[in-house]
């Protein structure tokens, strides 16, 4: 019996570390906590671009930027943003990715 409920916390500790490093492509930008970590400083809280700091994320400009282009300017940083390939998995890049442009269709939605 001990032997049983050993292996089922240890199958559900393995189902929840996996989870929790999935990427949250299917949630708001704004709510990810990656995006809250590392962009938001310079993005703004709500990804509208902060004065003399990042852009907005949501803007015309931005949204013209194909999701390639958006995954290398994240992994290998331009101009004065940083290089986030090294400290970014590429899955999270990737989320980040997807998240931008789904912002980017909400914004364009109001």
């Amino acid at each position: 019996m001990n032997s049983l409920r050993l292996t089922a916390a240890c199958f559900l500790l393995v189902t929840l570390t996996a989870s929790a490093q999935e990427p949250k492509a299917d949630m708001p930008l704004t709510a990810n906590p990656v995006y809250q970590q590392n962009c938001a400083k310079c993005h703004g809280k709500t990804a509208e671009g902060r004065f003399m700091a990042g852009p907005s994320l949501v803007s015309d400009k931005t949204s013209a930027i194909s999701p390639d282009t958006l995954r290398n300017t994240i992994a290998n940083g331009k101009h004065r943003m940083p290089k986030f390939g090294e400290k970014l998995s590429p899955p999270d890049i990737d989320a980040l990715v997807t998240q931008i442009k789904a912002q980017q269709i909400e914004a364009r939605k109001k």
